[in-house]
């Protein structure tokens, strides 16, 4: 309905107090400035200026317009001026497996305030594969997943790996020490969800060539395993950072024959390089800074 050249030409006639001030000012033809105006009073069907013998003034209406388009320019100026000095402001749309959330997130999130702090982020916990379609489809800017889920065709930079091992609530169960896999069959296990490359790699260590099935359980959310192993609901394989960062649920790790020992988590944090080059690398250095 009207352009920032619009606005400017009703500033000049507010601020030098005329249409023939205005011209004088700007150079504009004085005509050109009032068939200006009154095009946008019939496109907008209002009335900006009100005209007596004496001149113009702004209507109620014209300062409103004049209020709100002074918000506008200020977001205009702002903008230039944030892209000319090249300020990284914006959304970043951040994926995140619930793992990292308990660990380098918190870290890399005040980093990247501190660096750049007109940036926003909108973040997503979610499992590593439909963090990697996220990003395949454009949903996702950037995201902290399990290597084995990235996507083809990203900029991916590993993580330090998060190592894994077998939690009890030592009050409800007790196993040998070391343990071995038949102990742990024995028992109600909690691990991550079903869908879950971690999930997989359980059940294949504890059903390889054994007649006794496994009951392992899923859960998506690291704090509902904790407590479930606290509460006594099971045995539960869980990074021993987790552990470590909620010593209230005092557990306790479970000591286990090589056979039995849990691979440990790679993550990485990774990036289309055609589409977020720039947000990409940033938020990776802070990744980077945080885990060291």
């Amino acid at each position: 309905m009207f352009g920032f050249k619009d606005i400017e030409i009703i500033r000049s006639v507010v601020r030098y107090g005329g249409f023939r001030a205005a011209s004088d000012a700007t150079g504009l033809a004085q005509s050109a400035i009032s068939r200006r105006i009154r095009h946008l009073e019939d496109r907008m069907g209002i009335t900006i200026f009100e005209r007596d013998g004496r001149g113009v003034r702004l209507s109620a209406t014209g300062r409103r317009l004049c209020d709100e388009a002074e918000v506008l320019i200020a977001q205009r100026d702002r903008i230039l001026e944030e892209l000319s000095q090249g300020v990284m402001a914006g959304v970043v749309r951040l994926g995140v497996a619930e793992t990292m959330t308990h660990t380098i997130l918190p870290r890399m999130l005040t980093t990247l305030r501190s660096r750049h702090p007109m940036l926003r982020f909108e973040i997503s916990v979610d499992t590593s594969d439909q963090m990697g379609q996220g990003l395949k489809e454009d949903s996702l800017d950037v995201a902290i997943l399990l290597r084995d889920q990235a996507p083809r065709g990203i900029a991916l930079t590993p993580l330090p790996p998060e190592s894994m091992g077998w939690f009890v609530s030592p009050q409800h169960f007790t196993l040998p020490s070391p343990a071995a896999i038949d102990d742990l069959v024995a028992l109600p296990i909690v691990s991550f969800p079903k869908t879950t490359i971690p999930h997989r790699q359980v059940l294949d260590l504890l059903t390889s060539g054994r007649r006794r099935p496994a009951t392992v359980h899923g859960s998506a959310s690291l704090a509902t395993v904790l407590h479930l192993v606290h509460q006594g609901f099971g045995i539960g394989t869980i990074p021993h950072s987790i552990v470590a960062g909620w010593p209230q649920t005092d557990l306790r790790e479970i000591e286990v024959l090589p056979e039995a020992r849990l691979r440990p988590l790679e993550f990485v944090i990774c990036y289309d390089p055609e589409r977020n080059e720039e947000i990409g690398r940033e938020v990776t250095r802070a990744a980077v800074d945080s885990s060291a």
